[in-house]
């Protein structure tokens, strides 16, 4: 586990060493996302076979120490992480080079941290690693968001930044003291972590706090900050929406409902009821914006706060079934999710077009990032074969078991809302005329009319993320393994 946090770090040194020599810069960058990679893997067998290795960094306080646990939990965020990164690494280095970005040597120091400090909260043995780490995730990569360096940038990093903190210095700060207060310990059990003492009021408060101060999970109306940091190159987003950031908050509220309060306590508070409706709430809402939205990356951005409530709902649902599919939907969102971000830049490095209303035909010169568009499309969607139809179709049976209604409608309805804003996409991309020659200068594009597909690197990379998304829906045989020993149900 050290190896695993340690490595994205000394990798972060060796690429600004390197960083006046592009190739030798990405090879560092390739291999130590594969060393990483490979670490967190090694880790899976011991995990399966029920071992819960632990590791103490240091004490900082009595009974207030920074150490590492691994769980099933923990270990699917990982490997989630550690393989995206090496993905999202090829796709940047086409990305990067064929958008002529600047500060590229800033740019895979930074992501590498983040992927560190990404580990770290899913290695964390206790809430007071997790506050470390999760905030050290949000510094890292505000230079990211504010890659470009311009007004708009610096404007969308200020909104990022000032929510992501304001929400964990308000809420989840004041959580955690008031949890080492009533329980005496911050280290995550199985079952959680309060005894009879703390009354169902005091409990429903303090799960509010720690919903509304795990800013990262987006929920409304602490979710601006998400399709503000849009102004972000695409593979930070893709960072942002599928790798680390986004899945570093739902994977808390996850793991603060599983380990901190424990499912069956959760079932029992007003709060967890109306966490659900908020989600609800949040799904729906975030989707009907979505509908409305013309530029790619902003009806993307709007999707990714909908499709995070999914996570949310599920665990205040607080059934196996739910949490189940909660889990299942963290590595079953981010294949998807990262696909989709990597065809919106790929379209931007081939064509400079960045509204879906300039996509009709493009599907035509860009046939295997449309396609793949497609693939991820209907993940997002929940159609089959694809993965999203597994972890959604869990979380409908958690709302059905629960015989909360009102959840089970709202999956439906949005996977309505999700139809409508992905599927005109699709068909406008393969079905429609290509706009002309004049409508292309409009649009102030006249001059990529004869473009084709993005670099060789971006379709290889959005290409294999599509696949996965296949892949996952007919293996889910580990994802779920671990989803059901958070839980206890039969494997």
């Amino acid at each position: 586990m050290i190896v695993a946090f340690v490595a994205p770090l000394i990798g972060a040194v060796l690429i600004a060493v390197t960083g006046r020599s592009p190739n030798l810069r990405e090879a560092v960058t390739l291999s130590t996302a594969t060393i990483t990679f490979l670490t967190v893997a090694s880790l899976v067998s011991g995990v399966m076979d029920g071992q819960r290795p632990a590791v103490l960094l240091f004490e900082v306080l009595p009974a207030i120490t920074l150490s590492f646990t691994l769980e099933p939990l923990g270990m699917l965020f990982a490997l989630v992480a550690s393989f995206l990164w090496i993905v999202t690494s090829v796709y940047a280095i086409g990305y990067m080079r064929g958008h002529n970005e600047q500060n590229q040597t800033r740019f895979y120091v930074c992501f590498a941290i983040a992927i560190s400090a990404a580990i770290g909260v899913a290695f964390s043995g206790n809430l007071f690693s997790l506050l470390v780490f999760y905030e050290v995730l949000t510094l890292s990569t505000y230079p990211l968001v504010t890659h470009a360096g311009t007004d708009n940038a610096k404007a969308g990093g200020r909104t990022y930044l000032g929510i992501l903190l304001a929400t964990s210095i308000g809420f989840l700060l004041p959580a955690v003291i008031w949890t080492m207060h009533l329980a005496g310990t911050l280290d995550f059990q199985d079952g959680g972590i309060f005894g009879q003492g703390a009354s169902g009021t005091v409990l429903s408060v303090l799960l509010a706090l720690y919903v509304f101060g795990i800013g990262k999970a987006a929920v409304m109306p602490f979710h601006r900050w998400l399709p503000a940091a849009m102004v972000a190159p695409t593979p930070v987003s893709a960072l942002l929406h599928a790798v680390a950031v986004v899945k570093a908050g739902v994977f808390s509220v996850l793991k603060v409902v599983v380990y901190v309060f424990g499912i069956d306590v959760v079932s029992g508070l007003a709060s967890g009821q109306f966490f659900v409706y908020l989600a609800g709430a949040t799904i729906v809402i975030a989707s009907l914006v979505a509908l409305r939205q013309d530029n790619i990356k902003r009806r993307l951005a709007y999707s990714t706060v909908s499709q995070l409530s999914y996570i949310v709902l599920a665990a205040m649902l607080a059934t196996p079934l739910g949490i189940v599919g909660g889990t299942l939907h963290v590595a079953m969102h981010a294949f998807g999710k990262i696909t989709l971000f990597f065809c919106a830049g790929a379209i931007l490095v081939a064509s400079h077009k960045t509204e879906v209303s300039q996509l009709n035909g493009i599907g035509r010169r860009m046939p295997w990032t449309m396609g793949a568009f497609a693939v991820a499309a209907l993940s997002m969607i929940g159609l089959p074969p694809t993965a999203g139809f597994i972890s959604k179709w869990y979380i409908l049976m958690g709302a059905v078991d629960s015989g909360q209604m009102v959840a089970a409608g709202v999956l439906i309805i949005s996977t309505l809302l999700n139809a409508g804003y992905f599927v005109p996409i699709i068909y406008a991309a393969f079905f429609k005329p290509e706009d002309g020659h004049a409508s292309d200068q409009s649009h102030g594009h006249g001059h990529d009319h004869d473009h084709g597909e993005a670099p060789w690197t971006c379709v290889a990379a959005l290409t294999l993320t599509a696949a996965g998304t296949v892949v996952l829906a007919f293996t889910p045989d580990l994802p779920l393994t671990l989803a059901r020993f958070l839980t206890g149900m039969p494997q």
